[in-house]
């Protein structure tokens, strides 16, 4: 067992245990922001949806198509579809 005592293996676990250590620390961080950014698209992606409605009432009321009853109807529509957009087989 004299060869666990020698300086140049202690080196390579040390080495070996540093190189694993700051490889979980990157991946934890790596989801962690994935997520986050994850989050802000989604939001994002809602606002747009829902502006995105209201430009198109706007354009009915604007051509004469919209009535008062469907004041919010399309922004809540496309608003309430955000993120469950799937392919469809």
């Amino acid at each position: 067992m004299s060869f666990l005592r020698s300086p140049v293996t202690i080196f390579g676990a040390l080495n070996l245990s540093a190189i694993a250590g700051s490889t979980y620390y990157l991946r934890s961080h790596l989801i962690y922001n994935l997520e986050e950014s994850e989050a802000r698209s989604d939001e994002i992606e809602g606002t747009l949806r829902g502006h995105i409605g209201l430009i198109e009432e706007s354009l009915d009321r604007l051509e004469g198509k919209a009535t008062e009853a469907d004041r919010g109807k399309k922004m809540n529509e496309y608003y309430g579809k955000r993120g469950r957009d799937e392919k469809k087989s």
